[in-house]
C-alpha cells in the first residue's frame, strides 16, 4: 500500500517522512485510535517526533480550537493540560511518577477537548513494579486515555504489555537521512552518519569534542592489536572515557534530583537537608552505571567497525564503508592482516559487548579482549 493514498497530517508527514511504514499506519489510526500504543525501533530513528505529532493529532481533534491544540502539543516541554509526556529521571522511570503522572491521571477527565495522550519515553526502563501497575490501566483504559509506549529494546517489557499495545514499527536511517538530520556535509559527517548505526542522535555526539576523542581512542587501541601488539593497556583511554561519561551522568542526576527535594521541601515547609536519601543514591548508582556502559559499548562498537571495514580491504573489497575518512589508515593495516583474521576480530568484539551488559568486570574483560585480539591478528 502507498503512502500517497492516506491523508497524512503535514507535522505527521514531517515527522516520519523517513519512516514510510509507521507514516502510513498513524494516519490510517487516525480515523479510529485505540488506546495503546508501542512505537519501537532502535535510538534515533524519530520515535519521539512521531509521537508527539501523532499526539498533537489526537488532542487537535474533538478542541474547541484544533489548531491551537495542535500547537501546544507540538512545543517540548508541551504546556498542554491533556499530553503527558513521562522520560526517566535516571536509569529507571519511577514507580510514584508512573502512578502519579499516568495510572491516576489517565482516570481523570479530559481538561478542554475530547482526549488525553500519555507519553512513556524509553519503556524498557519501566521496572516490574511499574509494568505491573501499568497493566490494569492497560487493560481496562478510559475512553479518552490513549497511551504511547516509545521502545529501543521490546524484550524488556513484560509480554502482557506487550499483548495490549499496537506495535509501530519504525527502522533505522539510513546515512543520508542522518546526514540531512545533522544538516552539514564533508568527510567528518559522512563517516558519523554511517557509523552511527542509525541513529542521528549518536552522529551528532560523534561530532562533538567528546565523540572525536573516544573515536580517536578507538582508533587507536584497533589499530594497536594490529600494528603493536606489545602496547599496553590500549584499551585504557576507552575506559577513561567511560568512566569520565558515568561520572558526568551522577553529577547531573544528582543536580536534578537535589533541585527536586529543595522545591519538594519548600512546598511542604520542610527543612531541607542537602542531602539525598537511599533510593535517591541509588537513582544515581544506576545513572552513572548506564552513562559508563554506554560509553564504553559506543567504542567497542567503533572497533567493531574498523575491523568491520578492514575484513573489507583485505577481502579485495576495495571499499571502505563505515570510516571512509580513514581509508588510508585502513589500507596500512590490511595489509598486514587477512579477512579471516579480521572477521574474527569483529566476533571477539561483539562477543566482549554482550558480556558487558552483564556486569562483568571491565577491565578484566579489556584486557583479555585485546590479548586476543592480537594472537588472532598477529596470527
Amino acid at each position: 500500500m502507498s503512502v500517497a493514498h492516506v491523508d497524512t497530517p503535514p507535522p505527521l508527514a514531517d515527522a516520519t517522512r523517513h519512516q514510510p511504514r509507521a507514516r502510513l499506519e498513524l494516519a490510517s489510526g487516525l480515523a479510529e485510535p485505540i488506546h495503546a500504543y508501542l512505537f519501537r525501533g532502535p535510538v534515533g530513528s524519530g520515535k519521539a517526533a512521531a509521537a508527539r505529532a501523532f499526539a498533537a493529532e489526537l488532542l487537535a481533534a474533538g478542541a474547541p480550537d484544533g489548531d491551537d491544540a495542535r500547537r501546544r502539543a507540538m512545543i517540548d516541554p508541551s504546556p498542554h493540560p491533556d499530553l503527558v509526556w513521562l522520560r526517566p529521571p535516571g536509569a529507571q522511570h519511577l514507580v510514584e511518577d508512573v502512578r502519579e503522572s499516568v495510572i491516576r491521571a489517565a482516570s481523570l477527565r479530559p481538561a478542554e477537548g475530547d482526549r488525553r495522550v500519555f507519553v512513556i519515553e524509553e519503556a524498557e526502563a519501566l521496572r516490574d513494579e511499574s509494568q505491573n501497575a501499568l497493566l490494569k490501566t492497560l487493560e481496562e483504559p478510559a475512553p479518552y486515555a490513549h497511551l504511547i509506549l516509545l521502545c529501543s529494546e521490546p524484550e524488556l517489557l513484560a509480554g502482557t504489555i506487550l499483548s495490549r499495545c499496537r506495535p509501530v514499527e519504525f527502522s533505522p536511517l539510513g546515512p543520508d537521512a542522518v546526514l540531512e538530520a545533522l544538516d552539514r556535509g564533508g568527510p567528518e559527517a559522512e563517516a558519523a552518519a554511517r557509523l552511527c548505526g542509525g541513529d542521528a542522535r549518536l552522529a551528532e555526539l560523534l561530532l562533538t569534542e567528546a565523540g572525536r576523542a573516544l573515536r580517536e581512542s578507538a582508533t587507536a587501541a584497533a589499530r594497536a592489536a594490529v600494528g603493536d601488539p606489545e602496547r599496553p593497556e590500549p584499551w585504557r583511554p576507552l575506559l577513561e572515557a567511560a568512566e569520565a561519561a558515568g561520572g558526568e551522568a551522577a553529577a547531573e542526576q544528582e543536580r536534578i534530583l537535589l533541585e527536586q527535594a529543595e522545591a519538594e521541601s519548600a512546598a511542604s515547609s520542610r527543612r531541607r537537608s542537602g542531602k539525598l536519601g537511599r533510593e535517591a543514591a541509588d537513582q544515581l548508582k544506576r545513572s552513572e552505571r548506564r552513562a559508563r556502559t554506554e560509553a564504553l559499548d559506543l567504542g567497542l562498537a567503533l572497533v567493531c567497525a574498523w575491523y568491520r571495514d578492514l575484513a573489507a580491504l583485505a577481502s579485495g573489497a576495495g571499499e571502505v564503508v563505515l570510516n571512509p575518512d580513514r581509508s588510508a589508515e585502513l589500507a596500512e593495516d590490511a595489509a598486514r592482516v587477512d579477512a579471516g583474521a579480521a572477521g574474527r576480530a569483529v566476533d571477539l568484539v561483539l562477543e566482549t559487548r554482550r558480556r558487558l551488559r552483564v556486569n562483568v568486570s571491565e577491565g578484566l574483560a579489556l584486557e583479555a579482549l585485546w590479548l586476543r585480539l592480537a594472537q588472532t591478528l598477529a596470527a
